[in-house]
């Protein structure tokens, strides 16, 4: 499983968490659950 976590006000990645993430951009603190998860599935591998 794949998460992709970015900052709502400058769209880079977030740091720290799981409770509160950081922008080391535009430093900026956001709760998770303020936070969109977008997950992204692993790809099938065929057996």
């Amino acid at each position: 499983m794949n998460t992709s976590t970015r900052c709502p006000r400058c769209h880079h990645d977030l740091d720290e968490g799981p409770i509160m993430y950081r922008c080391s951009h535009c430093r900026r603190a956001v709760y998770a659950a303020d936070v969109e998860n977008e997950y992204v599935p692993r790809t099938p591998v065929a057996a």
